[in-house]
Parts: C-alpha cells; sequence; structure tokens
C-alpha cells in the first residue's frame, strides 16, 4: 500500500482585543501556542515551524507546513475470544453477533487475531481522516479556555468571557478563511493596525503576508522580540545622542515592549535640584510609575534625564516631552519631600512605630522580631568568633534592621526597603558597615544577585531569613506544593547562599535550635529541628545544579548530613573531584562490593585487624597501604580538605583490585574469613 501523500498550508490564527494586561503578554502568548501545538498534536496533524506574535492588542499565532488533512487510519475493535465466538455447531453466538452488529458489519467481515492470551475476534474499520479546517476551531478554542488568566472578564451582554474584550478574529489556512466562530466572533482575514496610525481594517492575502502587512500599512511591530530589540536599539542610540548611557533593565524593557505597538523614544529632562535626592528613589519612581528608563553619564552617576516610550509617531514630539517632563515632576517632588522630611529625626526614632506592625498574628510585631534578630545576630557573630567590637556593630545593624520601613519614602517605594535604611543610617552617622548591613540583609535579592559582602550584613541576612523561616515552621505553615506564601524556598536558599559563598562555617542545626528558642510561640524539637535542616538543605539542589553537580553527587554529600554549609560545600567539591579522576569508577565498584559483601554478615565482627592473619600477598599489600595512609585522611577529613583526602584514598585502587583478584575473602577458616571483612569494613568506613 503506497504512503499517502498530504498537502500542506500555513495557518494563521490572531485573537484582537482591548489593551492586554503587560506584565502577562509574553507569558499569555507562549500559552497560546503552546495549547495550539498540544491540539495538533493530539489531532495527529503534523506542522513545521511555529511563530508566535504578541502586541498590546492581539495574540496570534503562525504555524508552518501544517497538514490539511488527517491521514486515513485503520482501527481495530476487539470483540469476544474466538471459543465464546461459536458455539458447538460453529454457528456464531450471540456475543459474536451482537459485536458484528455494533460494528456494523456482518460476521463473515470479522477477523481472528492470535495474542499470547489466545485468538479473539476483531473488526478492522478504515476512518478517514478530517480536516485541518473542521478540526482547528476547537484547537484554537480549547488553547483559549486553558490559557493563565486568573480572572476572566465579561462584557457588555455577551456571555463570552477572556482576559479583555475581543473585537475581531482571523483564523486563515492559506488564502481561505477557516469558518469558526471564536469567542463570539466570526473569524475572518480583515485584521487592524494601530489604533491612531491605521484605525481601518486590513485584508490579509495570505498567513505569509501577516507581519510585512502590519509593519508596513498597520504601524504595528507584530512580532515581540523584534520590538524589545528595536527598543532597545533606539532607546542606547537616543542616549547616546544626549550625551548620556541608557539603563535598560530587562523587566522594565519586556513591559515596555509589551506596552507598545508602534515604540518611539522620546528623550525628557527634569530639574537637577533633584539630584540631591538618593538615586535610587529617583529611579524607583521613574520606572516603577511612569516606565521610563533612566540615563547615566560616563561615571555612571545619574543625569537628569530619561526615556519614555511613545506608542505612536507624534507630528509633535515636543509636546509629548512636555507632557512626560509635567508627570514626572510632581513624583519627583514627592520623593524629594519624603527624603526631606524622613532625615528631620534619627533613624532610631522610627523603632517604637515598627509595635504597630504585624509580622505574623502568632509571631508577632515587626518590633518582636528586631528584637530577636539583635539576640541571633550577636550569637551568631560570636560563633564566627568576631571580636567584640563586630559583635557589637552586628547587634546594632539588627537593631536598625526594619526602622526604615516606617519611613515616608519607603511607604511610598516599598521596593527601597533597606536602600533607603543605608542612605538615613549613614546620614545619622552610623558605622559604614552598620548602614551597609541594614541593606545587605536583603541580598541576595533575586537568582544571581550578589551576597552581602559585610560580616555585619551577611549575619543579618542570615538571621532575618532563618527567623522567618524558624517562626513560620514552628507554627506549622511551612510550603506545601507550590504554595509558599512566605516565600521560605527562596530566604533557604539566599541564606545558604550566604554562608557558603562568604565561607560562613556555622552549625545549622545549633543555628535552628538557637533561632527556634527565640520564638516564644514556638514549641523546639529535635523533629521540628531536623525538619527544617532537611527543608533548608534540599534547596541546595537546584543550586548545585546550576554548578554542574548531578543529582548522584549531590545526594551522596546530602546522605552524610553534613552539620556546617560549608563543610557540605566542601564535600560536593571533592566528589565532583572525584568523579572526573580515572579511578573514579573502579573505586566506586569496589566499594559496592564491599559493601554487598558486609551487608550479608549479621554477627558482629572485630573491631581491630590481626595483621599475623593475614597470609595472602595481595591482602598484606591492602593492610599496608591502609595503615599508611588512614591517619593522613583522618587528618584531612578532620581539617574538611576532603578533596586531599579523597585523592589520597584513590591510590588504593591497584591494591584493592588486586585483593578482589587474588583474595578468597569468605575462607573456610572463620578467624581469617572474619578477619578479612574486619579489613574490608575498615577500608569502607574510611
Amino acid at each position: 500500500m503506497s504512503e499517502q501523500k498530504m498537502e500542506t498550508a500555513q495557518f494563521l490564527v490572531e485573537i484582537g482585543t482591548e489593551e492586554l494586561p503587560p506584565k502577562a503578554l509574553k507569558r499569555l502568548s507562549q500559552a497560546f501556542a503552546d495549547g495550539i501545538e498540544a491540539g495538533l498534536q493530539e489531532a495527529e496533524l503534523p506542522y513545521g515551524e511555529v511563530d508566535v506574535f504578541a502586541t498590546p492588542r492581539r495574540l496570534a499565532v503562525r504555524i508552518h507546513d501544517l497538514q490539511t488533512r488527517q491521514a486515513d487510519k485503520t482501527v481495530e475493535k476487539k470483540g469476544p475470544a474466538k471459543k465464546a465466538a461459536f458455539d458447538a455447531e460453529g454457528q456464531p453466538t450471540k456475543a459474536l453477533q451482537g459485536f458484528a452488529r455494533s460494528c456494523g458489519a456482518s460476521v463473515d467481515q470479522l477477523q481472528e487475531l492470535e495474542t499470547p492470551k489466545g485468538i479473539w475476534m476483531v473488526f478492522y474499520q478504515q476512518v478517514e481522516g478530517q480536516s485541518a479546517a473542521e478540526l482547528l476551531p476547537e484547537i484554537v478554542a480549547q488553547s483559549l479556555a486553558k490559557l493563565p488568566i486568573p480572572k476572566r472578564m465579561r462584557w457588555g451582554s455577551s456571555e463570552v468571557e477572556f482576559v479583555r474584550p475581543v473585537h475581531w478574529v482571523v483564523m486563515m489556512l492559506d488564502e481561505q478563511v477557516v469558518p469558526a466562530t471564536i469567542l463570539g466572533h466570526t473569524a475572518g482575514n480583515q485584521t487592524r493596525g494601530h489604533r491612531f496610525h491605521a484605525p481601518e481594517p486590513l485584508t490579509l492575502e495570505h498567513p505569509n503576508a501577516y507581519e510585512v502587512l502590519l509593519k508596513e500599512k498597520g504601524f504595528v511591530m507584530a512580532d515581540f522580540g523584534e520590538r524589545a530589540h528595536h527598543i532597545f536599539q533606539t532607546v542606547t542610540e537616543a542616549a547616546k545622542a544626549h550625551g548620556g548611557q541608557a539603563v535598560i533593565d530587562e523587566a522594565l524593557l519586556e513591559e515596555v515592549t509589551a506596552l507598545n505597538e508602534w515604540p518611539v523614544p522620546i528623550v525628557g529632562s527634569f530639574d537637577t535640584e533633584f539630584l540631591a535626592v538618593p538615586p535610587e528613589a529617583l529611579i524607583s519612581a521613574m520606572k516603577g510609575h511612569q516606565k521610563y528608563f533612566h540615563m547615566v553619564d560616563a561615571a555612571g552617576k545619574l543625569m537628569p534625564n530619561f526615556i519614555t516610550l511613545a506608542n505612536i509617531d507624534s507630528k509633535n514630539p515636543e509636546a509629548v516631552k512636555d507632557g512626560n517632563e509635567r508627570v514626572i515632576r510632581p513624583r519627583l517632588s514627592d520623593a524629594k519631600f519624603f527624603w526631606d522630611q524622613d532625615r528631620k529625626q534619627p533613624l532610631e526614632s522610627f523603632l517604637p512605630r515598627l509595635k504597630t506592625v504585624v509580622f505574623q498574628q502568632k509571631l508577632g510585631t515587626l518590633l518582636d522580631k528586631t528584637d530577636r534578630l539583635e539576640t541571633l545576630s550577636a550569637w551568631m557573630a560570636k560563633a564566627l568568633k568576631q571580636d567584640g567590637e563586630t559583635v557589637a556593630l552586628c547587634e546594632r545593624a539588627a537593631h536598625l534592621s526594619k526602622c526604615d520601613l516606617m519611613t515616608e519614602m519607603v511607604g511610598e517605594f516599598p521596593d527601597l526597603q533597606g536602600v533607603m535604611g543605608r542612605y538615613y543610617a549613614l546620614e545619622q552617622q552610623e558605622a559604614e558597615t552598620v548602614a551597609m548591613a541594614i541593606d545587605e540583609q536583603y541580598q541576595p535579592r533575586f537568582a544571581g544577585d550578589q551576597v552581602p559582602q559585610t560580616v555585619e550584613g551577611q549575619v543579618l541576612a542570615i538571621a532575618d531569613k532563618l527567623d522567618t523561616i524558624t517562626g513560620i515552621y514552628g507554627i506549622g505553615q511551612g510550603p506545601t506544593g507550590d504554595k509558599d506564601p512566605f516565600g521560605l524556598r527562596r530566604a533557604a536558599l539566599g541564606m545558604m547562599r550566604v554562608m557558603i559563598e562568604n565561607e560562613l562555617d556555622l552549625e545549622l542545626p545549633q543555628l535552628i535550635q538557637q533561632s527556634l528558642s527565640l520564638h516564644a510561640e514556638v514549641e523546639s524539637s529535635e523533629a521540628l529541628v531536623n525538619e527544617i535542616y532537611n527543608f533548608i538543605i534540599s534547596r541546595l539542589r537546584a543550586y548545585y545544579a546550576t554548578l554542574g553537580i548531578t543529582a548522584e553527587q549531590f545526594e551522596a554529600v546530602r546522605v552524610c548530613h553534613p552539620a556546617s554549609p560549608v563543610d557540605f560545600h566542601a564535600r560536593i567539591v571533592a566528589v565532583r573531584e572525584f568523579a572526573t579522576m580515572p579511578e573514579a569508577e573502579a573505586l566506586s565498584a569496589a566499594n559496592k562490593r564491599i559493601q554487598n559483601i558486609l551487608k550479608k554478615i549479621k554477627t558482629p565482627l572485630p573491631e581491630t585487624v590481626n595483621a599475623e592473619l593475614l597470609s595472602e600477598a595481595a591482602e598484606q599489600a591492602l593492610y599496608e597501604q591502609w595503615v599508611n595512609i588512614r591517619q593522613q585522611v583522618a587528618e584531612l577529613v578532620k581539617q574538611e580538605d576532603y578533596t586531599a583526602a579523597i585523592r589520597l584514598m584513590a591510590t588504593m585502587r591497584a591494591a584493592v583490585d588486586q585483593f578482589f583478584d587474588e583474595v578468597m575473602v569468605m575462607a573456610e577458616d572463620e578467624l581469617i574469613r572474619q578477619n578479612r571483612l574486619a579489613l574490608l569494613n575498615a577500608i569502607h568506613q574510611m
């Protein structure tokens, strides 16, 4: 039978809407494409490349080389077993006749199928494939229904629900419109351009003309990636033309891309008097409220300029610039006012107000948390063998750590917590390391962010994160499944990074116990300490995976339950090094072999090896090598130099191989057998 040759076509679907939520646009567009692909795969419709388009007013997907019809296929329907299909006279039973009727066939059209369980009666039915045009409406509808939209809306008298009101739908297979009604709209071949530059419908001749038509006639850049690249380039060039450099934050770039269909950069300015305010506050006002990119000079200093994206090619760009300058001025004036007001009193004066803010109902207020942080920070600094002055500075940093949360500036710009604390502490002549620690306590703020550099910052960052983890776990509200409302997973990983990357050799179970003891409402126990320890250590799995550590290497260390994260890291490094050694495979196999032998032994083994009972040359050689290196290995392990210890143990490979080649472990003489097992046990323990 010759293979069916199938035709292909280009498919395009576009959903035209009111302005979509910018922070969700990229995720929605990818989910839309993924849903369509899943539907095509389920329908067994092969296809080629997939293009994804997204602008504030549209979600679109184009499928290249989509097979226009499902392949015909033979469907097997299984009936009764042959022995139940015919009676003693060989006549069809009622069961067989009923099966034939259900298939729309006669008994003589049924066939026999041999299986390991016997012969069965079957019917093979030829099923003609459906056309893509018939299947696509439901595939698109299902993809739209599964989009990650937290709250759908209805508009007008329509019962249709979507993230935003829908105004048009395009669905085409090559030049043909796919007959469908999607989200209450009849599909067609007319798209829409820019809301102001090209408000009239634009007729599409073919899916391949989609983005070209929109760009040339519609003033719309439909491709999200192309639009982002265009914004990056034009903003960079605009800043350069004004003698500066644009600071283009990736998250802001994505949001601005989702807000514009035809982005045009406009450079504005503000009064230099505002530069007296900490730059982070000005930047927060520009980025957070207005979605502006800020500019810096060659020295990295903030310039009195900003770059905004106008979603229109204005005939009067000066008016657009003036409008944006008028809008940003009140925001910057607020920041300056807050800065001036907050500095009229010492940072410490905000401390009593923390009593009015509940940290967690069962765990008390932010003032209660501050008290715990002071105690834990001092304890930790002493455990790290810091001098008295540093211990006092750690305690002082914890004392002031949450004060800036009560300032006017942080009340208006919450993302400046810690940052403003640093500025206010420096203003009132606090020690520089104390001021830095107030900012560093929140580090690392995100994946890849730096860890605190000062000892005071490191101690406070660990204390702050651990206090939250132990408190929330202590009241039985630890993370479950995907839910982690208190961000404990992020806090645990951040805490581990601070300890490992700064080589702070603290014993984690002891640290957890100390933190738990400071929570008045929490009853500590060994089981709770172990639960929190396992939770925190488990967060390292993903961290080490990014560094090329395999799951097996991670587990090899985790099962040893190292108390110190620094010790944990040293063991990880050693295991990774061991994996690269030529002796690794043979030694691992030998150790497994030893373990399997010892597992079968039910009686206690001698605690020491009797050298006089070693008669074979191979066992004598292994014993001598073990004796020669065991003290060195023990000393290296004591120093936590596991890499050197493993390198030294790797020198035993030849002696171990020779032992298993030439020595019968399970000798008939019980004393010799026990002695050989004792030698293997000693090596295994090492």
